[in-house]
C-alpha cells in the first residue's frame, strides 16, 4: 500500500465516527456529511433533526385523543376500538432493540379481546373468508413476553388481509422495522387499517375490509431524529416497500389520524412533514432492494475522507412514490411523485 493511501486512511479514522446507519464525515471545507450504508450521502444541516435533543414524553406512541375515545392497554400495546369496524382504529407501541429478542414463541391462538365490552370480532367471522386475520401490531413483536404474546392474538389486533399482501410485503415491512429497533434502539410505532363508510364486510360481525392500511414510525433516539409513513394497498404488491413510504403529515390527512401529539410543537412539524428516504437503512434481504439514487447529480462536496472504499459518495435519493392524495371516489391517487411530502400536483405537492 503506498504511503498516499496509507495517510488517506489515517486521516479518515480522525475524522470519521460511526453514528448508527451512517457514517460521519468532513469535506475539506468544514462541512459534516452523513455516509450511509448504501452509498448515498447527506449534509448533515440537510436533515432537519440531526443533533435536536429529545425530551421525555410519557406515552410518546398515543395518538391525539378526543374526549369519547377510550383507549384499550395491554402488556404489549395500546389500542383504540372501532365498534362500527369490529376492529381497532389504530394500535400503538414503543419496540426496543431489547424487545427484539424472542424469550416465548408464537401461540396462533386467535381469541375474542375480554378488554372490549361491546365484543370483538371472532373465528367464525374469518372463517371460510378469503382473507387472513391480520396482525397490526406483529407478534414477532411481542416474543419478548408470554402475556404481550398472547394479548397479540387478540382479535382486537387483527384486520383481514388479503393472503399476499399479509405474508407479503406487509411481512417484509414488519422484520424492516424490527431490523430498525434493533439499529435505532428504540421506536414509537402506529399502525392500522384506512377505515372509511362503505367498506365491504366479512362474517356475521361485519367486519370491514379495509383498501389500505398504514404504518407510521418515529425514531426518537439522538443524534438523528426522525419519522417516516407508509400506506400500502390491501392487495398482493410486487414493488419495493420504500416506494410507499410518505411523511407522517400525509398519513394523517389520508387517515384523519394526528400522530405524535405530544411532541414538542417545532419537532411536531418538522418531523412529521419530512420524507427523508436515505435517512433510513433499507437492506437487500426481506425488504428488498436500496432505493437508487437520481441519475442527474447535484453538485455535492468537491472531497471528503471517508471509510467509503475511498470512492466519492453517491448523491442523495429522489425516489418516486404512489401519492398519498385521495380521489373523489375515494380510492387513493394512482399518480406516482416525487415530492417531498407524498402527494403529487393535484393533491398539493
Amino acid at each position: 500500500m503506498n504511503t498516499k493511501k496509507l495517510l488517506l486512511l489515517a486521516t479518515a479514522s480522525m475524522l470519521v465516527s460511526t453514528l448508527f446507519s451512517q457514517t460521519e464525515a468532513t469535506t475539506n471545507g468544514g462541512k459534516k456529511v452523513l455516509l450511509y450504508e448504501d452509498g448515498t450521502w447527506l449534509y448533515a444541516d440537510s436533515v432537519p433533526l440531526y443533533n435536536v435533543k429529545a425530551v421525555a414524553i410519557k406515552k410518546l406512541e398515543i395518538p391525539k385523543l378526543n374526549g369519547k375515545d377510550l383507549p384499550v392497554s395491554h402488556v404489549g400495546y395500546t389500542f383504540l376500538y372501532n365498534e362500527e369496524h369490529e376492529q381497532s382504529s389504530w394500535v400503538a407501541y414503543e419496540l426496543t432493540k431489547e424487545e427484539t429478542s424472542k424469550a416465548v414463541e408464537r401461540t396462533d391462538k386467535f381469541l375474542a379481546d375480554p378488554a372490549v365490552k361491546t365484543e370483538t370480532a371472532n373465528n367464525k367471522d374469518y372463517l371460510n373468508s378469503g382473507y387472513d386475520r391480520g396482525h397490526l401490531a406483529p407478534a414477532a413483536d411481542m416474543g419478548w413476553s408470554e402475556t404481550a404474546m398472547a394479548e397479540s392474538f387478540y382479535y382486537s389486533n387483527m384486520s383481514p388481509q388479503q393472503p399476499s399482501f399479509n405474508r407479503g410485503i406487509w411481512k417484509k415491512l414488519e422484520e424492516l422495522v424490527r431490523t430498525w429497533a434493533v439499529e435505532y434502539t428504540s421506536l414509537y410505532i402506529v399502525t392500522g387499517p384506512v377505515l372509511k363508510p362503505g367498506l365491504p364486510s366479512i362474517g356475521a360481525n361485519k367486519v370491514s375490509v379495509p383498501k389500505y392500511y398504514y404504518k407510521v414510525i418515529l425514531d426518537y433516539t439522538e443524534p438523528e431524529l426522525k419519522a417516516i409513513g407508509f400506506i400500502m394497498p390491501n392487495e398482493n404488491i410486487d414493488h419495493a416497500i420504500y416506494d410507499y413510504a410518505v411523511s407522517i403529515d400525509s398519513v394523517e390527512k389520508f387517515t384523519g389520524i394526528d400522530f405524535f401529539p405530544s411532541l414538542p410543537d417545532g419537532q411536531e412539524k418538522i418531523i412529521e412533514k419530512t420524507r427523508c428516504i436515505p435517512c433510513w437503512t433499507w437492506g437487500t434481504s426481506s425488504s428488498g432492494t436500496s432505493p437508487k439514487p437520481i441519475e442527474n447529480k447535484p453538485t455535492g462536496p468537491a472531497t471528503h475522507t471517508s471509510t467509503n472504499n475511498g470512492t466519492s459518495p453517491v448523491q442523495p435519493h429522489n425516489t418516486s412514490v404512489q401519492c398519498s392524495g385521495t380521489t373523489q371516489s375515494g380510492n387513493r391517487c394512482k399518480k406516482m411523485t416525487t415530492s417531498s411530502n407524498g402527494r403529487c400536483y393535484q393533491h398539493g405537492g
